[in-house]
Parts: C-alpha cells; structure tokens; sequence
C-alpha cells in the first residue's frame, strides 16, 4: 500500500499498508519504437486504423506488437487502451483516408441534400455516433498522464469510414471471442469522455449502461461462486480465531467441543461501546483539523477532497483513553468480552454493506466502480460496487480504512497489556507485551503520519467500497492482528536479553526497507520529474507508464514485501513457538504475498510486454533475494 498501512484488507483480502500494488510504476514512460518485422502486412510502431469492436467506427491505432500463434495484433489507442485485432479489422490509414473521401465525393449533391434535410435520418445517425462514443467512454478508464505525452489525455480521433452510418451493434458480448480488452489500471490519470446524458436518447443512453456493465474488470476471489464462499468464510474464521485464542490451549487442531451459546456471542453494551467509538472517531475526522489533501484524477477528471488528519485522530484517542484509564474505566472489559465486540463489529459492516450496496443503485454510472460491476448482486455486494461513496464531504471509504479499525487495533493491544498485568498479577507489562504493542504501534503511527500516501493506492483509485473493504477494516484488522497481544495475555513467553535485541533489530532494519522503499515509490508516482529523483533509472512502457529499475526497486521487485515480511516476523517471535495462532499474520501474510506476486507478474506481462521482460532481466529477485 504505498504507505497504506490503512489497507489492512485490501484486494487480496489484507495487504497491509506496504504493499498496495505489485508494481512501481509511473507515468513517465513513451511508446514502442518501430521494430521490422518483415513476416507480417503491419508492422511494429506503424499508425494505422483500427475498428472499434461492437461498432463500425474506425480509430488511429499504433501496433505494438504481433503474435504469430494466435495471429492477432496488439494495437494502443489514443487513450491508452490495448486490444488484439484481427488482421481484417485494421486498415492501412493512408488508403482508409483516400477511400473515405472518394467515398464522399461519389454521393450527388442532390443525395446530400436530401439526407441533411431528413430529421429522423440525422437523429438515427447522430444517436448511433453518439451511442458508440459512449460505450468509448465507458470503456476508457482513463488516459495515460505522461510529461512528455500529454497529448495523450484527449479522447482518440475518430474517423469514419463509409460503413460508420450503420448503427453499432448492440450484442457486444459476440465480439469477446475476436477482442481481448485490456484494461487500464491507471483510474483518474485523465478526463475520459464527457457525454451528457440528458443528450442521450433514452435508446441510446440503455445501449450505453449495457455496455458499461458488460465491460466492468475480470471477476476476483472465485468470481460470483467465490463471493457466497468467502462471505460466508471470512466471517466464521474470525470467530473461530477469537474461540481458539480464548482456550486453555489455543491448539487450531483443539477445536472447542461446543458452540457457545448465543448468549456468549450477543451482548448489547458490545454494540453501543462500538457505536460510541465510530461515532468518536467520525468526530474526529470532521473536525476542520490537518491538511485537505487532493486524492488521484478519477476517470471523469474529478480530484476529491480528503481531510487527512489521522494522526490527529490517534493523538486524541490516546488522550481520551487514559483520561478514561485515570477515571477508573476498566479496559480489561475489552479482553473478557473480546468475542462479543467482535459480533458487534460484524453486524454494524454487514449494515455498513448493505446500505452501500443500496444507494450504489442510484449512483450515476461513472461513480461505479469497474471491479464491482459485474451485474451479479452478490458479487457487486462484496467487491465494492461503488467507488466514493459520500455523505456530502464525508468520505465513507477513506474514513473507514484509516480511522475506527486501524486506531482500534492499538486501543486492544492496550487493553490486553492491562489484562496481562492483572491475570499474572504483574507490575508492568511482560517484554513480549510491550514488543508488540511497540512494533504495531510504530505501524499504525507511520501509517497515519503518511496517511495522505493511500491517496494513490489501488484501495481508494479502484477498488469498490462493498463488504470485503468494510469488513476488513472494521472486523479482520481489529480482530485478527491483535491475536498476538490476546495470546501473551494467557501464555506469557519470557524472553533472554540477546533474544529481546535481535528481534527490535529485525523490526527496525525491517521498518527502514519498508518506509524508504514505499516513500521512494510513492515519490515517484507523484511526480515523475522531481528532481530529487533524476538519478533513479526507468525503463519506459508503452502504456506511458515506467517501471523504476534502480534505488530501492532495483534490489528486488518488491522491496517494501520485503520489509512487511520482516516486521511480520518480529510481530509474531515475542510470542514463541508453542502455538502456531499467534503466528496467524505471518502465515497468511506470506501466503498473500505469494500469490500477489504471483498475479503482479502475470498482469505486468499482459500490460507492458516486453518492456516486463527486460524489467525482469534488470531486476533478477521477486521479494527475496536469491540466486536463480
């Protein structure tokens, strides 16, 4: 997460903060230069005209590359979109111009006059122009924003070929076989295309929101089946998670021979000590305190408004927390009735989902979010199928992935050093205890300090706000990456001097990486030609895009993983080896991390070719350094 410590849940179910997106790459880069390849009729770099799968209409294209085994062209559009066309589907442009205006001049003047003066005729071919045009813009995420190719924003040239009277057609779904849509992953880069919808014919404007809906991302997790499986998962892990931690002995093979009842499960002063601590910290947030940051262009070229004062926020719960502490509040409450706080916070994100999903149903299609637009109630339901919601200047997702959750994971690992004091009748807490709370406090300290960071992270730019955000960050963070503190409250583990200082070393070295690697990345996205970053080396894509080959990124693909990988392990060593629970966070963590990796170089072959290829012989290790 560039510095999204926030994004404890993200796309892959929790990437922590670091680890936002597989890639470092930024708008800086230039086109493919030509190349000869003698074998083909087009060649590498040559502009020429393209159709537009599901209509008639030509546009200028460059070719990228050619595969010879499934005969189709990669060709760019103007505004960045990649897609793999037939050789029957692409014109040569001069001779396409010259037929265009021949064409032209054969019609009599008597013809032209009659089809000028013919309402319902224009009407029919101005709607069809216009409908094609928006199936453009829905299409479009967005444009490339480069220094040197600025040009790029505008929406593509169209020209017309004589078969561009005829309407589009409507069946866009029997063109899937012969078109690969490449999707842009940089959202907000540039204005796409602005169409009015009130100068939609009703006709037109359905055509429209068919083809948005049937051009939404590729679908995650399992698609429509995978998101029944994991709303249902997800949630009776978590309390598996809070039982297990809660026994005698927290074995994951020692399963509890009953269910509690459910009165172990429910109680009503959980719920409204949850309420009041969201409530508290929408208080927070609103108050016209700290910086209004400008988030990343969406696709319709807005910039929103956040207000970034999460450290702020954090400040003043800890005040409020030992004012509560001095006045005789018991904290240890939070311990003894950890598994109902955890139901409570349940039911208030599946609320939270619920309403998301409903008013998402009257949000105008450009607030959609791509990855949640698949049609499938479900599915939108759990991918997030808007991608701002507001409440006037009340951003529900950026408030959500930094405030309640990310704040309330420091609030129970305070708790739980209280309540190691008093089950083990201490004077203070163990080292184990104040490790972790230490090591996860910096955490979340760093995460709210850069909290402005997470404005270009895939969490706020892409992804839908549905159940898989709001339950990750208000129930899989605070309930999960606290298992650590819950198990030393119980299993206390001492630990030898040595020991003590090889594991705040490994947390620091670990921390440096993470930091340097994701403020140099970060640096880097915003703006390309600081000079303070003239001396890192990129290699340019055709996406106008680059990927940093030098600095931190030129060590290993992933150096904040790296980072995230080593706090991980000084999170989980304070707690011992007798019980692999406490080791939750590492175990998943690595499993994430393998399988992100895993879908970061399958997509960043896809997307940059083989400027990916020569980056990976640039930059020989993934996440650890290793010898091949």
């Amino acid at each position: 997460m560039g510095n999204s410590h926030q994004s404890r849940f993200r796309s892959d179910f929790h990437i922590p903060y670091g680890t936002g997106q597989g890639s470092q790459e930024s708008s800086t880069g230039t086109c493919f230069g030509p190349m000869t390849m003698p074998s083909v009729k087009y060649q590498r770099g040559e502009m020429v005209m393209g159709r537009w799968p599901g209509s008639s209409l030509y546009y200028e294209v460059k070719v990228l590359r050619y595969d010879a085994s499934s005969q189709l062209y990669t060709v760019i559009y103007k505004d960045g979109t990649e897609l793999e066309l037939k050789e029957q589907d692409i014109k040569n442009a001069a001779g396409f111009q010259t037929r265009s205006r021949s064409r032209s001049r054969s019609r009599s003047p008597g013809r032209r006059r009659s089809r000028s003066r013919s309402p319902a005729r224009t009407t029919r071919r101005s709607s069809s122009r216009t409908a094609a045009a928006v199936a453009t813009a829905a299409i479009t995420e967005s444009a490339p924003t480069s220094r040197r190719d600025a040009k790029l924003k505008d929406t593509p040239e169209v020209r017309l070929s004589p078969l561009s009277e005829s309407k589009v057609e409507a069946e866009s779904e029997k063109n899937q076989g012969r078109y690969n849509l490449r999707r842009r992953k940089d959202d907000g880069d540039a204005k796409a295309l602005e169409i009015k919808p009130e100068k939609l014919e009703e006709k037109d404007a359905k055509l429209a929101a068919a083809s948005a809906a049937s051009l939404s991302s590729p679908l995650d997790f399992g698609g429509k089946m995978g998101a029944y499986f994991w709303l249902l998962f997800l949630p009776a892990w978590v309390l598996f998670l809070v039982l297990q931690v809660n026994l005698e002995d927290p074995s994951l093979a020692n399963f509890p021979p009953l269910l509690p009842p459910f009165e172990a499960f429910w109680d009503a002063q959980a719920l409204g000590f949850v309420i009041l601590w969201v409530l508290f910290q929408v208080l927070l947030y609103i108050l016209p305190v700290g910086k209004l940051s400008e988030g990343m262009p969406l696709r319709s070229g807005e910039r929103l408004k956040y207000r970034t004062n999460g450290f702020f926020a954090i400040a003043v719960s800890a005040v409020a927390v030992v004012a509560a502490v001095h006045q005789g509040v018991d904290l240890t409450y939070i311990h003894s009735h950890f598994l109902q706080l955890a139901t409570a916070s349940l039911l208030i994100s599946v609320l939270l989902s619920i309403y998301l999903y409903v008013r998402s149903r009257y949000a105008a299609p450009e607030q959609l979010a791509l990855g949640g637009n698949s049609g499938n109630v479900v599915y939108d339901f759990f991918k997030g199928h808007e991608l701002n919601p507001r409440i006037k200047d009340f951003d529900l997702k950026f408030f959500c992935e930094m405030r309640p959750g990310l704040i309330g994971w420091c609030l129970i690992n305070f708790a739980m050093a209280l309540a190691e004091m008093k089950e083990q009748s201490l004077n203070a807490p163990s080292y184990s205890m104040i490790l972790v709370n230490l090591f996860q406090l910096l955490y979340v300290l760093d995460g709210l300090w850069n909290e402005e960071a997470i404005l270009t992270t895939m969490d706020l730019m892409h992804d839908g706000f549905g159940f898989m955000l709001a339950f990750g960050d208000l129930v899989w963070v605070p309930f999960t990456y606290t298992l650590q503190a819950y198990y030393l409250v119980s299993h206390p583990n001492l630990l030898s001097l040595p020991a003590l200082a090889a594991i705040v070393t490994l947390k620091l070295v670990g921390f440096y990486i993470f930091r340097k690697s994701n403020s140099e990345k970060n640096a880097f996205r915003r703006n390309p030609s600081d000079p303070k970053l003239s001396h890192l080396k990129t290699i340019p894509t055709a996406t106008g895009k680059s990927l940093l080959v030098s600095g931190w990124w030129g060590v290993v693909r992933h150096p904040n993983y790296l980072g995230d990988l080593m706090m991980a392990l000084a999170w989980s060593l304070p707690c011992g080896f007798s019980h692999l629970l406490p080791w939750h966070y590492m175990i998943y963590f690595i499993i994430l991390l393998v399988h992100r990796d895993s879908r970061d170089m399958s997509e960043c072959r896809r997307k940059y070719g083989s400027a990916w290829d020569e980056y990976c012989r640039t930059v020989r290790y993934r996440i650890i350094p290793r010898v091949y």
